[in-house]
């Protein structure tokens, strides 16, 4: 089976977050097949949404369009590390495979601060691949920051 990174249609998303003034974070996600089910980027000072992250985004579009609250077999790409409620939402989704391209020492919840995968309060646990596209999703994110300072 050949692997097939969806990593550039999240960079894509980032993109579009950054160009409404949004943190350039951005998800896709994959339907077991491979057919793209939920592309999103941050939304949370259009929508003065805490919770509009790129991944919960995603997650809610891709549930809707299964319907069902899990996505057994999806996997999900996002250009940074989930924050915790990010983490956490993946779990209870039941994300499969688990992308990420930046990692994030400050607000992390999936390889740095409360690794959430690692609790035994998490039901379930999500395959990890870090790093993908990660030069990207960082000069993203330090480009949009640099931009406002």
């Amino acid at each position: 089976m050949t692997f097939t990174s969806y990593m550039d249609q999240a960079l894509d998303e980032a993109r579009a977050a950054g160009a409404r003034g949004e943190v350039p974070v951005g998800a896709v996600i994959v339907a077991p097949g491979g057919r793209v089910v939920a592309r999103a980027g941050n939304r949370t000072r259009e929508l003065n949404d805490p919770t509009a992250h790129a991944e919960v985004l995603a997650l809610r579009m891709a549930c809707a369009a299964a319907g069902s609250e899990r996505l057994v077999g999806h996997d999900l790409y996002v250009t940074l590390e989930p924050c915790p409620m990010c983490a956490a939402a993946l779990s209870n989704a039941r994300i499969a495979r688990l992308y990420y391209g930046a990692a994030d020492p400050k607000s992390g919840g999936v390889a740095q601060g409360p690794r959430v995968f690692s609790h035994p309060q998490c039901h379930h646990v999500p395959e990890v691949y870090d790093g993908i596209a990660a030069g990207e999703a960082e000069r993203l994110l330090k480009d949009f920051f640099a931009a406002r300072r």
